[in-house]
């Protein structure tokens, strides 16, 4: 069986992180959950300054200063191979315009690893990261025509909780919001046989 965990971005990781951004780039897919590593891209940082900044943006003080909310990025690896398959992002609370679309959560799977059911290994493990930070319930929002993400959440346990336009975008946008713990112990028999333990313990989760 495949397994998983989530490791924090490192000095260690630029060659297989940066091959993870060239993927999207040759496939012409958007980057979800990235944490802003994606603007290594147009320039904005090195690989370096960017795990600085990641850094940086786990401090609240920090994160205000830059009008920001506290999170964590993190890399998902396939235990098998030691590859990234995909990466989720995790804020420990929201603003009023996160708390209308964005959300708790961003989560992304490379594009050849995709329709393998890996994102919702990821969006199970990164509960364990809300869970941490105290998050009771955590809020998630996708398009409505991304069936992929859509029935990642739902199939975590998501409620719907409205459909509307998000107008920076102008796409219908459906807003759900999962029971961290419920979550945790619905579906453990399905995605606990998934995690590697030995790894998931460094990030600090109680799995």
């Amino acid at each position: 069986m495949e397994q998983f965990y989530l490791e924090q971005p490192s000095i260690e990781r630029k060659i297989d992180a940066l091959d993870y951004l060239n993927e999207h780039v040759k496939f012409n897919s958007d980057i979800n959950g990235s944490g802003g590593m994606d603007s290594i891209l147009d320039g904005k940082f090195s690989y370096e300054e960017w795990l600085a900044e990641s850094e940086k943006q786990k401090n609240k003080e920090y994160a205000k200063s830059v009008n920001r909310v506290p999170g964590e990025t993190y890399f998902l690896i396939r235990y098998n191979d030691n590859k990234i398959v995909g990466m989720i992002n995790i804020r420990h609370d929201l603003n009023a315009e996160l708390l209308h679309f964005g959300g708790h959560i961003g989560y992304g799977i490379r594009p050849t690893e995709r329709r393998k059911g890996y994102n919702k290994i990821n969006l199970y493990l990164g509960l364990f990261v809300a869970r941490k930070f105290g998050l009771k319930k955590v809020m998630l929002d996708c398009d409505e025509n991304n069936f992929g993400s859509d029935k990642t959440i739902k199939d975590l346990g998501g409620v719907l909780e409205r459909r509307e336009i998000d107008t920076s975008d102008n796409t219908m946008t459906n807003v759900y919001w999962i029971d961290v713990e419920n979550s945790i112990d619905k579906y453990s028999s399905i995605y606990k046989p998934m995690i590697y333990k030995e790894k998931i313990k460094s990030t600090g989760e109680r799995v």
